[in-house]
């Protein structure tokens, strides 16, 4: 870890050490046969482990803690915690002992000491002791810079520094996707749905404690991660919420604009800040981690000038039987259109009514409702096509297609039809 060695001999003496919880050591037994050599040595030696189970020494493992190794990994979102001591090798008294510890990233620079004040004297074989704790929040190379200054009996003041260089790794892989949809047929606000993918990409299992979506301040959030219907507020994912090693999880939130920020045509537009998702884990013996993604942004549905949307529509309509539906006209420009309308029948589907009718003028943000009446002569999925808006000021027309889909069925036997 050291990556630097202080090539003049001080006075002093800097140790750095992390400071990390145990990890669980597993115990192998090693069993014979009595008429063997060993012959009950190895049952002996595993009744006398205290790591066993009584009664059951050959079939449990035991499990104990055993002191860390290694440096170990460290993750983003966790806590770096490092113990700093500065002792004394010396036989003669140093005066004002001054300790930093910086921690220097690809970024940024922080000062991590405890206190940044110099200690007047440091007797022989005493010792100057601090620990430090940081967030972690950025992933790649750090630099833990730890500087010494003092001054001798003598009065010459001396400087050193060590450093000591660790890696971040990522703990969680966080993908996430946007579905744009409308609460209701009556409704003039756009839902947005968003799916957020969370896996483990450490190799021990993480309990997740929280996944949370914090709005920003245009949206309100609803949770779809409840099974309401079995049990109220249990969660999909059971009542243990463990994520295993690769395992991935999909987490599902519905945002609703509020009515201060939609628009007059029910629809907000470019790209908007939908907010962030606060994720908080613990690991084997309880260290906690915490991750808060960047402000999530999403790109608005683009409707173009005018949006055509359906208020009603039936799910089955029985074949070559008029039945109504009633169309949503929205002016979503910034100027009055004057609009009239044309419908085109299609090979299936079939408009009743007069086409090239005058609409009239629609302001901006405008919408009015228009009831029309539809047949179809074939059987099956159907779609509603062939609607046409002319903007007289622009001499502009606007064709929707594929509007909505409809299941036609025939209303007499197979036989008949």
């Amino acid at each position: 870890m050291d990556v630097n060695q202080a090539k003049q001999e001080h006075l002093l003496a800097l140790k750095v050490m992390r400071l990390t919880k145990p990890t669980l050591f597993t115990n192998l037994p090693a069993t014979c046969e009595d008429r063997d050599l060993p012959g009950d040595l190895f049952g002996q030696l595993m009744r006398q482990d205290p790591s066993t189970i009584k009664g059951a020494e050959t079939l449990m493992l035991g499990e104990m803690l055993t002191l860390p190794q290694n440096f170990g990994n460290i993750f983003l979102g966790e806590t770096f915690s490092s113990y700093i001591s500065v002792h004394n090798d010396s036989s003669q008294v140093v005066k004002d002992i001054l300790v930093k510890a910086d921690l220097q990233t690809s970024s940024q620079r922080l000062n991590l000491s405890a206190s940044n004040s110099a200690v007047a004297e440091l007797k022989p074989e005493c010792c100057i002791d601090d620990v430090i704790h940081h967030e972690v929040k950025e992933i790649g190379t750090h630099i833990l810079v730890c500087a010494v200054s003092y001054t001798t009996q003598q009065g010459e003041k001396l400087y050193f520094r060590k450093f000591f260089k660790f890696q971040v790794l990522k703990p969680l892989d966080v993908k996430t996707k946007f579905y744009n949809a409308e609460s209701d047929l009556s409704s003039v606000t756009d839902e947005v749905f968003l799916e957020a993918q969370i896996q483990n990409i450490t190799t021990s299992p993480m309990f997740m404690e929280k996944v949370s979506l914090e709005p920003s301040m245009m949206y309100n959030v609803t949770e779809l991660n409840t099974v309401t219907q079995v049990d109220k507020g249990e969660s999909t994912f059971g009542k243990m919420s463990y994520l295993q090693p690769m395992d991935t999880r999909q987490y599902l939130y519905c945002l609703k604009p509020k009515p201060e920020y939609a628009e007059k045509a029910g629809i907000i537009k470019g790209v908007t800040v939908i907010g962030k998702l606060d994720i908080v884990w613990k690991t084997n013996l309880g260290e906690r981690g915490r991750l808060q993604t960047s402000q999530l942004q999403r790109m608005a549905p683009g409707y173009g000038d005018i949006r055509l949307s359906l208020d009603l529509i039936p799910d089955t309509v029985n074949l070559e039987e008029p039945f109504d539906i009633i169309c949503k006209i929205t002016n979503c420009s910034e100027r009055t259109m004057d609009l009239v309308l044309e419908m085109c029948n299609t090979s299936s589907i079939h408009w009743c009514g007069i086409s090239g009718r005058q609409l009239g003028k629609l302001s901006p943000g405008a919408f009015l409702s228009l009831p029309l009446t539809v047949l179809s002569s074939v059987q099956g999925l159907q779609s509603i096509s062939g609607l046409r808006l002319t903007d007289t000021f622009l001499k502009r027309t606007y064709e929707y297609d594929d509007i909505a889909q409809v299941c036609v069925v025939c209303p007499f036997t197979s036989n008949e039809c």
